[in-house]
C-alpha cells in the first residue's frame, strides 16, 4: 500500500507524528534502522503538556505505569527552592514503556511500521527502504539530531550545535519525594525523577564526557546517601545532550519533527513534550495541505523551551552565577513559581521572552 505520509524514524516523535497523521486519515508508513525496544537515555519526566498531547492522540496515562510529580526542586550546596506545577498532570515514566504505549497505539490506529529498515536514498517524491522505493506525497523527518532527512532536504543550521553528554541509571528505591529534583554541581547537574512505585531515575548532564555516574556523586552528596546500599535496576547509559535548530522545518513536500527540527539540553526535560505537541500541529497542516502554517506553530511551540534552555545553560556557565540565580530564587520563591508555570505551559508563551530573561539577568548581578 503506498502511503501518504512516510515517517523516518521510530521513536517517540516519529510515532506521535504517525499516529497524529493517521487520526487525519492519511495512510502512514514508519521506517526505522533500529528494533524496539527504543530505549534513548533520557530523564524520562513527561510534563502536563506532554500528557496532553499524548491523551489528544489516544494515549490515556492516568491509570497506567510511571509515578505522578507535582512540582520541581532546585539545590545547590547553599541553597534550596521548589515550587508546584500549578495546573495539569506531570509524570515520571520509563523511556521503553513509553515507547511500547506508543507502538501499540500507531498499530491501533492503522499505521504500518517497518522496523530494521536500510534507508539508502531520498528524492522529493519519496525514500528507498530496503532496497524498494517507497513513494509518498509528504516526508517526515523524525530521526534525530543527526537526520538524514533533514541533511536531504538541505535544512542543517549553519551554526553548530552546543552540545554536552547525559548519562542515566535507575535505582530501586521508593521516592523521597513526589518533586523532580535537579542538584546542580560544578557545570553539571543531577536529576531524580520518580518513576514507579519502588524505583527512581538519576540521570546526570555533564560538559565532560570523562565524568561518569559513580564519580559524579563525590558532588552530589546528597543524592549519594539516598542512594547507599540501594540496588541499581539498569546499567549506566549515555546520550550527547545538544542545543540546536534547524535552519527551517519544512522545506516542499518535507517536514522535520522531534529532535530533528530542534534540540533542547536535557536539563530542560522539555524534548518529548515539544516533540509530541509539534506532531500534533504537523497532522494538522498535513490535512490543510500547507505545511507553511505548521513551520508557524513550531516556532510558537519552541521559542519558550529554547529561551528556558538558554536560561538553564547560562546559569550552568559558571559556578558563581549560579550560587546568586539560586540565592535569588530562594529569597523570592514567587519567581521560581512563576518560571515553573511558564516552564510547564501554564502562562503564556511570551512570559519568558528575552526581555524576562534580561531583567532576571540584572537582578542577579544585583543580588
Amino acid at each position: 500500500m503506498r502511503p501518504d505520509v512516510l515517517v523516518v524514524g521510530g521513536g517517540p516523535a516519529g510515532l506521535a507524528a504517525a499516529i497524529a497523521a493517521s487520526l487525519k486519515n492519511f495512510r502512514v508508513t514508519v521506517v526505522d534502522s533500529r528494533k524496539p525496544p527504543i530505549n534513548k537515555p533520557c530523564g524520562e519526566g513527561l510534563l502536563p503538556q506532554a500528557v496532553a498531547a499524548l491523551r489528544q492522540l489516544g494515549i490515556d496515562l492516568d491509570s497506567g505505569p510511571g509515578f505522578p510529580f507535582e512540582g520541581f526542586r532546585f539545590t545547590d550546596e547553599t541553597s534550596s527552592v521548589s515550587a508546584r506545577i500549578p495546573n495539569g498532570h506531570a509524570l515520571g515514566l520509563r523511556r521503553t514503556a513509553l515507547h511500547q504505549l506508543l507502538i501499540d497505539r500507531a498499530i491501533e490506529t492503522g499505521v504500518s511500521l517497518e522496523w530494521g529498515a536500510r534507508i539508502s536514498r531520498f528524492d522529493s517524491h519519496g525514500a528507498c527502504v530496503n532496497g524498494r522505493f517507497f513513494p509518498c506525497k509528504w516526508l517526515i523527518g523524525a530521526d534525530g539530531q543527526h537526520s538524514s532527512v533533514r541533511q536531504f532536504a538541505e535544512l542543517v543550521s549553519r551554526r553548530p550545535d552546543r552540545s554536552r553528554f547525559g548519562f542515566r541509571r535507575h535505582y530501586a528505591v521508593a521516592p523521597w519525594t513526589n518533586f523532580v529534583e535537579v542538584h546542580w554541581g560544578k557545570r553539571s547537574q543531577m536529576v531524580v525523577t520518580p518513576t514507579g512505585a519502588g524505583e527512581i531515575c538519576v540521570s546526570l548532564f555533564v560538559d565532560d564526557s570523562r565524568l561518569r555516574m559513580d564519580r559524579a556523586f563525590d558532588q552530589f552528596p546528597a543524592i549519594a546517601r539516598r542512594l547507599r546500599g540501594a540496588q541499581p535496576l539498569s546499567s549506566e547509559a549515555g546520550a550527547v545532550a545538544s542545543f540546536g535548530r534547524a535552519r527551517a522545518v519544512v522545506r516542499g513536500s518535507v517536514a522535520l519533527v522531534g529532535d530533528s527540527s530542534c534540540t533542547v539540553d536535557s536539563i530542560s526535560g522539555q524534548g518529548l513534550s515539544l516533540a509530541f505537541q509539534q506532531a500534533i500541529e504537523l497532522a494538522e497542516a498535513l490535512a490543510a495541505g500547507d505545511l507553511r502554517e505548521y513551520e508557524v506553530a513550531h516556532r510558537r511551540i519552541t521559542g519558550p523551551a529554547v529561551r528556558m534552555t538558554q536560561l538553564l545553560l547560562w546559569m550552568n556557565s559558571s559556578v558563581a552565577l549560579r550560587r546568586r540565580v539560586l540565592r535569588l530564587f530562594a529569597a523570592n520563591p514567587g519567581l521560581f513559581a512563576k518560571l515553573t508555570s511558564v516552564h510547564t505551559g501554564d502562562s503564556a508563551s511570551d512570559a519568558l521572552g528575552a526581555s524576562a530573561i534580561f531583567n532576571l539577568g540584572w537582578r542577579v548581578l544585583w543580588a
